[in-house]
């Protein structure tokens, strides 16, 4: 059976046109030119084999058929608007899982959590924390935090933070013996390194320092570790300038050198994009940008 159905598009011009009978204020209401207005109802009259408007006097009228055919389609587009909201409220509410890094959870996100509940108190955000957070974006997940370059090309990526790497460490373990006033100190204390540890070599290689102990301090799997670590006096951290934020404020860390090291990484969220525009994805996504931004 064919399809009978015309253009959806040619439908809410020829709605536009039909309520105000003037192409001109259509185009206006529709953002659109008033050529695009006349080539939408030619190709609706040309689809349906009647005309559906005349000019009289530089006046623009709807025919018999034109007057039938506007109510029915008003009603079916105000009836498909309706179904539409509706739809819209229901995906607003719920459930919303965001799967992160460890770290960025415990550090950042939980924190400020009781802010969006504060805005959203009808979705519930359950958080699934993963170690590696590029390609967590599963079916169950609506919306990842991933830490990179931001070149995910099949998904909708939103900047939070750009990142740049700052040495930290408790205030207890600056004495007049071991002080930390001027980047060559650091050859005076232990450093502490995360997985990954050639970020000490970079930062040493930066700043032309060839004394540290980079090979020597303790080795931890997480982001979180260090900065507890560095906490508790055991060293020096190179710390990610976003999660070390908190405990800066707090004053449990310092960070006592101007020398930093930008990277070309940072925190994405990320969701597909066909779901970029659902309630509860939009609702968060407008959120943690927004809270992410005011703060960097």
């Amino acid at each position: 059976m064919p399809n009978r159905l015309p253009p959806l598009n040619s439908l809410r011009f020829f709605a536009a046109a039909g309520r105000y009978l003037s192409f001109t204020q259509a185009a206006k209401s529709l953002f659109v030119t008033q050529a695009a207005v006349s080539h939408q109802i030619k190709a609706l009259e040309d689809f349906l084999g009647v005309k559906l408007f005349r000019r009289r006097n530089r006046t623009l009228y709807l025919t018999v058929e034109g007057q039938s055919y506007y109510h029915e389609i008003k009603a079916i587009l105000t009836h498909l608007s309706r179904a539409t909201e509706r739809v819209q409220a229901v995906s607003s509410k719920g459930s919303l899982t965001v799967s992160l890094p460890p770290s960025f959870a415990i550090l950042w996100l939980v924190p400020r959590l009781a802010d969006f509940n504060q805005e959203h108190p009808e979705i519930d955000v359950r958080i699934k924390a993963v170690d590696l957070a590029d390609g967590s974006l599963t079916d169950d997940v609506d919306v990842a935090i991933y830490y990179g370059r931001g070149k995910w090309p099949d998904l909708q990526v939103d900047l939070l933070f750009s990142e740049y790497i700052v040495p930290v460490c408790s205030p207890d373990i600056i004495t007049p013996e071991k002080p930390l006033s001027r980047v060559k100190d650091l050859a005076h204390h232990v450093l502490l390194h995360d997985a990954d540890t050639k970020e000490w070599k970079t930062f040493a290689k930066m700043y032309n320092l060839t004394d540290l102990a980079i090979n020597q301090g303790g080795i931890f799997s997480h982001s979180s570790m260090v900065l507890q670590a560095a906490i508790h006096g055991q060293g020096v951290a190179l710390a990610n300038n976003i999660l070390v934020q908190p405990e800066l404020e707090a004053k449990r860390l310092i960070a006592p050198l101007k020398e930093r090291m930008q990277t070309n990484m940072g925190f994405y969220a990320v969701c597909h994009k066909a779901q970029a525009t659902s309630g509860r994805n939009s609702a968060f996504r407008e959120w943690i940008t927004r809270v992410a931004r005011a703060e960097h």
